[in-house]
C-alpha cells in the first residue's frame, strides 16, 4: 500500500488493510508511505501494517482558479522543479525497495508518494489498483493511470470519462467499519467515554488532519456566541497538528474559564468516529472519505468546500451533496465575506433538532459501507489470478 499526504489518503488504505487480514490472515501488508510525512505515525500504529518505509516525493504545485499566473510565479516554478527531482530520486528508492518485498500487488489511493512508487511497479512489472473517492480523479492517478491494472472509484463510472470503462470498477470509499450509526445508549456511553458527560449537545469541528485555516478562524469566531446561546453545547475542535497550539490559544483569549471547559482543541485524532459517533453537527470540508464517514454514521454536517484543491473536487463533492439537500453548505467566499457564515445554519439546526435528524438521514443515503470489503476482494482477485469485478 502507497499513500499519505493527509488523513484522507491514509484512513481508506488502514480500512482496506483490516479487511484483507480479515480475509486472509496470512496476508502480509506493507506501506510506502513519503519521506517527511507528518502522519507516518498513522500507519506505522496500526496493528494490520506489517511493514512501514519512506520514499522521497514532490509535489505539482497548481490551484485550482489560479490559471497560468501560478506557473509563471518563480516560487511556484522553483519548488515544482525541486519536487521533479525528488520523484526521480523516489523513483530510483522505490524501484530497490519493491525488489526487496517483492509485492503480489499494489493499493494506491494516489497522494503524491503513488507517483513514484508505481512508476517503479511499472518498472518491475508489479500490477497496482489506484482508488479515488472523489468526482474529479487526483493528478498522481491521472499519472499513473495509463498502467493501472483496475481504477477503483466512488461514483459510478460515466462519471470518470478519463478511465477506460473495462478497466474501471465502483466500490464507493473504504471506511473503517467502527463509523456506524449509534443508538441513544451508544451516544451516552460514548460520551462518558470523551469526558463529554455534560453536554446535552455536541458540535464537532474538523478540517482534516492537516487542519484548515479558513475553517478554524470561522469556528473561533462562531463558538464563543454558541455557547452563549446554547448553554448545554460542548464543542470539540480538530485544529490539525499545526494549527492546534495556535487555535487553542485563541479560545483561550475569546473565551472566559468556564466557557473554555467546554471546548476541547486536539490537532490529529485516530478515533474520529468515537468523537463523530457522538457528535448532534459536524462542521467539516467535503474530503471524499470524510463525507463518506459521517454518511456511515448519518450525521448532520456543515460542509466548507476547499476551493483550491485540485479541480476543484471539493466544490464538486459539495455541490452534489447540497443539491440533494443531504448537506449544509457554506462557501469559503463566503466565510472570507462574513467571518461569522457559520452562524446561520449552526444556529437553525440547534434551534431545530428535527432538522439536525433529517440532514443526516439524507446523508445517510450516500453511504456504502461495504466498500473497503470490495477493495480487499479486487486486491486478492488480482493476487490469486482470477479476473476481476472491472475486468468481468
Amino acid at each position: 500500500m502507497t499513500g499519505g499526504g493527509s488523513g484522507g489518503h491514509i484512513t481508506p488504505a488502514l480500512a482496506v488493510a483490516y479487511e484483507l487480514k480479515q480475509i486472509r490472515p496470512d496476508v502480509e501488508i506493507s506501506y510506502i508511505g513519503q519521506a517527511g510525512d507528518s502522519l507516518l505515525d498513522v500507519p506505522a500504529q496500526d496493528k494490520n501494517i506489517d511493514h512501514l518505509y519512506t520514499v522521497r516525493a514532490g509535489k505539482f504545485r497548481r490551484y485550482h482558479g489560479e490559471g497560468w499566473k501560478q506557473i509563471l510565479d518563480v516560487k511556484t516554478m522553483y519548488l515544482n522543479l525541486r519536487d521533479a527531482f525528488f520523484v526521480l530520486v523516489g523513483v530510483w528508492q522505490s524501484f530497490k525497495l519493491l525488489g526487496k518485498i517483492r509485492p503480489d500487488v499494489i493499493f494506491t489511493r494516489g497522494s503524491f508518494v503513488s507517483v513514484p512508487v508505481c512508476l517503479a511497479a511499472k518498472l518491475r512489472g508489479i500490477p497496482y489498483i489506484t482508488h479515488d473517492s472523489d468526482a474529479i480523479p487526483s493528478l498522481a492517478n491521472r499519472i499513473i493511470a495509463p498502467w493501472a491494472s483496475v481504477h477503483a472509484v466512488a461514483l459510478p463510472k460515466d462519471v470518470y470519462p478519463s478511465y477506460p470503462p473495462e478497466k474501471t470498477v465502483t466500490v464507493g470509499v473504504p471506511i473503517s467499519g467502527a463509523f456506524h450509526p449509534l443508538t441513544a445508549a451508544e451516544v451516552a456511553k460514548g460520551r462518558t467515554q470523551l469526558h463529554l458527560t455534560e453536554a446535552t449537545q455536541v458540535l464537532l469541528i474538523t478540517g482534516g488532519g492537516l487542519g484548515a485555516q479558513r475553517v478554524n478562524h470561522a469556528a473561533i469566531a462562531a463558538v464563543p456566541e454558541l455557547l452563549k446561546r446554547y448553554p448545554g453545547l460542548e464543542v470539540v475542535h480538530i485544529a490539525g497538528r499545526k494549527e492546534e497550539a495556535g487555535v487553542r490559544q485563541q479560545y483561550r483569549q475569546a473565551l472566559p474559564p468556564a466557557q473554555q471547559e467546554r471546548v476541547s482543541v486536539k490537532g490529529f485524532i485516530p478515533n474520529m468516529h468515537q468523537y463523530s459517533g457522538v457528535a448532534d453537527v459536524i462542521v467539516t470540508r467535503a474530503g471524499g472519505t470524510s463525507i463518506a464517514e459521517f454518511a456511515a454514521q448519518g450525521k448532520a454536517c456543515v460542509v466548507v468546500p476547499a476551493p483550491h484543491l485540485t479541480g476543484g473536487h471539493q466544490l464538486k463533492n459539495a455541490k452534489v451533496l447540497a443539491d440533494r439537500k443531504a448537506v449544509r453548505l457554506v462557501n469559503e467566499s463566503t466565510l472570507q465575506e462574513d467571518p461569522h457564515a457559520l452562524m446561520p445554519p449552526l444556529t437553525d439546526l440547534f434551534d431545530h433538532p428535527e432538522k439536525i435528524v433529517a440532514l443526516g438521514k439524507k446523508l445517510a443515503q450516500f453511504a456504502q459501507p461495504n466498500a473497503a470489503h470490495l477493495l480487499a476482494m479486487v486486491l486478492l482477485e488480482i493476487v490469486d489470478g482470477v479476473p476481476t469485478r472491472a475486468q468481468s
